[in-house]
């Protein structure tokens, strides 16, 4: 199992289009930071503006754990599509090269060969939530420095500079988990279809009906969100809350993994009975 584990590694790590995600968070992030330094923090003063006029500000409020946390939020749409370029590309890139045949008539059970797959895309999805959240980290604490964690939402959040790096460490953490589903759901389109570009498009279109259906103020809606997954992807956000409602969190967490495993339950029921003619 390890080396068919490390074989899929390597089959995905050399492909040009698995460093596709890595080149876009590692082009956007330092534009993003870099461009707000120079800029001399007029965008900082002014998402901090409001807060000024009802607080008194001490210390720096728009700093790297400020800048982290609000890169997170901005790029949490597009990170999908570009994990769905690899976990897509798992099973259909097989379809697509024609060696689908080849794959299968080697010893290894095709259970085994299906699971070397699967966590071979969670392992790409998790290297490039790390790496988002990594270079955010890095690059803002470098160019703004630290400080107070201030956040406005339906209430203003204050979290204390020493009580930061856990809570984005544990966001980190539950944002990887909320992708592991995300890759669950196009690893699932892959097993259907013989070309990578169907997985891409139908999890983006998944997600964005799924999306619009959790956040829509119907109440037609509301009878339906408790059973999509995308209404427990802001499980990340939790932890950043005053109060961590852990209940809340592990329910969450229970959710998005009762997805995954049933995404890959049926990925498997489906690549178990495949009949491969080419």
């Amino acid at each position: 199992m390890m080396t068919l584990l490390k074989n899929e590694l390597l089959k995905t790590f050399l492909k040009w289009r698995t460093f596709i995600g890595f080149i876009a968070v590692g082009t956007v992030i330092p534009l993003v930071e870099i461009g707000l330094k120079l800029e001399g923090g007029g965008f900082g003063r002014g998402l901090t503006r409001n807060l000024s006029q009802d607080f008194l500000a001490v210390g720096n409020l728009f700093n790297g754990y400020f800048l982290t946390f609000f890169i997170m939020n901005s790029l949490w749409v597009h990170i999908p599509f570009l994990i769905s370029l690899v976990a897509g590309d798992q099973l259909a890139g097989e379809g697509t090269a024609g060696t689908y045949r080849i794959l299968l008539i080697r010893p290894p059970s095709r259970s085994k060969i299906l699971l070397a797959k699967y966590l071979t895309t969670l392992v790409y999805s998790s290297a490039l939530v790390t790496f988002l959240v990594g270079l955010s980290l890095a690059l803002g604490v470098a160019l703004f420095g630290t400080g107070d964690l201030i956040f406005p939402g339906q209430t203003i959040t204050v979290i204390a500079e020493d009580d930061v790096l856990w809570r984005l460490a544990g966001a980190a953490g539950l944002a990887v988990w909320t992708m592991w589903c995300v890759s669950s759901l196009s690893f699932l389109l892959s097993s259907l279809v013989e070309n990578a570009i169907g997985p891409i498009i139908g999890t983006m279109a998944v997600i964005i009906v799924f999306l619009l259906i959790s956040t829509l103020p119907i109440e037609l809606f509301a009878t339906l969100r408790p059973y999509l997954f995308t209404t427990y992807m802001n499980v990340w956000q939790k932890v950043m809350e005053q109060d961590v409602p852990w209940e809340e969190l592990r329910l969450h967490v229970l959710y998005l993994g009762a997805y995954s495993v049933g995404f890959f339950a049926v990925t498997w029921y489906i690549f178990i009975r495949k009949d491969v003619k080419s």
